[in-house]
């Protein structure tokens, strides 16, 4: 089997903690000739990452072409804006999957702890639920 665009949800307020799971992204794309896509959802309210969604874009825009520097494949982003990023998070990177046309997602997870059992994992969640293979990285 072979993969063409790989999907990789980041959270910019995050991104040192996305390592493991953007080197396993990197590398796949690179075996396989494909395209990375980091995808980020914000909200309308000034963040930590960001102070509008514009800004927040171009953040993401940057921080994928620096994480995509000499892939063959080609790198892109795509920023989401959600009234509650929390709640909505989980079904927009579900509809994402199909709008950017991947086959494939590539994700950090955290450490499972007794919260799992009543808010699980965003990766969990994915893997339970996309069509495409999804690689949970922990």
């Amino acid at each position: 089997m072979t993969y063409s665009h790989i999907m990789v949800p980041v959270d910019l307020e995050h991104a040192d903690r996305l390592g493991k799971a953007i080197e396993t992204a990197k590398s796949l794309a690179t075996q396989f000739g494909a395209k990375l896509t980091f995808v980020a959802v914000t909200s309308e309210l000034p963040g930590g990452a960001a102070h509008t969604p514009a800004e927040f874009d171009k953040k993401l825009a940057a921080f994928a072409q620096s994480q995509g520097e000499g892939l063959s494949g080609g790198v892109a982003s795509k920023s989401y804006v959600a009234h509650d990023p929390a709640v909505q998070i989980d079904g927009i990177l579900h509809d994402a999957i199909e709008e950017i046309g991947a086959d494939l997602v590539v994700m950090a997870s955290h450490v499972p702890n007794v919260l799992n059992a009543v808010w699980p994992s965003h990766g969990g969640k994915m893997a339970s639920h996309a069509d495409v293979s999804v690689f949970v990285v922990r």
